[in-house]
């Protein structure tokens, strides 16, 4: 990583970049899932996810937050450690997406992505893609 430590919610505030560019409608197996496909017409080829993507891991008995930055070269890394959201969010967002974890690694829900919205001041965009099954 090329970061020292995890960035926090106060430093992702204070850089306008980041959250102008967080990617609301991209979930973990998106990113690892192969970008050329054959198909029977030929070969297709996926666009490239460029951005920041929010993501619950589950590797510890705790869920926690992490914001990964994520490059057309399929290069990621994780950039920061969301530790101000309340616990009953994520593992509530953890149970409604139990058969969509990935390598340890669980999509936000609405009620994240609200709460999300909230402490970055995003107003009046609602939930990207609309509701998230379950919510």
């Amino acid at each position: 990583m090329m970061f020292d430590e995890l960035l926090t919610l106060e430093d992702i505030k204070r850089e306008p970049f980041i959250v102008e560019n967080i990617r609301w409608d991209v979930e973990p197996r998106d990113l690892m899932e192969p970008r050329h496909i054959r198909t029977e017409a030929g070969t297709e080829v996926k666009p490239p996810i460029k951005g920041y993507i929010f993501y619950i891991d589950v590797t510890d008995a705790k869920p926690a937050l992490f914001l990964l930055r994520h490059t057309t070269a399929d290069y990621a890394e994780t950039l920061a450690q969301i530790k101000e959201i309340p616990a009953e969010l994520l593992s509530e967002a953890v149970e409604e997406n139990r058969g969509r974890l990935y390598f340890n690694m669980s999509p936000i829900n609405g009620k994240v992505e609200v709460w999300l919205k909230e402490q970055f001041g995003i107003r009046g965009q609602g939930v990207q893609g609309g509701l998230r099954p379950g919510d």
